[in-house]
């Protein structure tokens, strides 16, 4: 069933039409009136009941589109995303974060091998350059959409990692378990844009925004017991950190 939102335009404001309609939308989704995964009229439907031409119509949805509040589904129509996962900037992993924050965490193991290490990530891990790490890719899903593409090399022998575990609990979990006791990281974050493999594995088009976060993580012994290399949707996904004066 499509969702109502009750739109106002000022004909005579020299706001642009289309816009009037997005910020009415986006404000209906940040008031709850639209709720995450409820879906719109059509094109058609919308720009007949204001009286607005189709073109400006799906030029005010594809605004939307491109802020991240609004998703494009074939065979299903125009729906409202899920709400972007915010997540502190803390030692701890996206899986439990997920977890606490209600956003029923999957996984999809893409990759779980040996591999000869780079040479920039053997001299942070402290191996020898084309020594054999452990390579693990994953695709890691909230509320049933993808959310980030997650890239970690271990040192060989860390701990017995298996898909099936996985594909359950999280990374730092099974660390944990194994007895590493992980106490600190250097993190570094960025952006860019998605290439077509990241954009496939995440549900976005070519070139849309990305968060990438670096982290090598350091047991209590000053070891490298990680590195990761981590791509996040830019349009659910947010990093907060909390400031402190010295």
């Amino acid at each position: 069933m499509s969702a109502h939102v009750a739109i106002d335009l000022d004909r005579s404001s020299p706001v642009p039409l289309y816009f009037q309609v997005a910020e009415q939308i986006a404000e209906a989704i940040r008031r709850g009136d639209l709720a995450p995964g409820s879906r719109l009229d059509n094109e058609i439907m919308l720009a007949d009941r204001l009286g607005l031409s189709r073109p400006t119509i799906r030029q005010a949805i594809q605004y939307l589109v491109d802020k991240g509040l609004l998703v494009r589904k074939r065979g299903v129509g125009t729906q409202v995303v899920h709400g972007q996962v915010k997540r502190s900037v803390e030692l701890t992993s996206l899986y439990d974060d997920l977890r606490r924050a209600g956003q029923e965490p999957a996984t999809r193991v893409l990759t779980l091998e040996p591999r000869p290490v780079p040479g920039e990530i053997a001299a942070l891990l402290g191996v020898e350059a084309g020594a054999e790490g452990l390579y693990l890719e994953r695709v890691r899903f909230a509320s049933g959409e993808p959310l980030a593409v997650l890239h970690n090399w271990l040192p060989l022998g860390l701990a017995p990692l298996k898909a099936a575990e996985l594909e359950k609990r999280g990374l730092y979990e099974l660390l944990r378990r194994a007895g590493v006791r992980m106490r600190v990281a250097n993190q570094r974050i960025g952006a860019r844009a998605a290439s077509a493999s990241e954009a496939k594995l995440l549900g976005e088009r070519r070139g849309a925004p990305l968060l990438t976060m670096v982290r090598t993580t350091y047991d209590d012994q000053g070891r490298a017991v990680e590195y990761g290399s981590h791509v996040y949707r830019a349009s659910h996904y947010s990093l907060e950190v909390t400031l402190i004066e010295r």
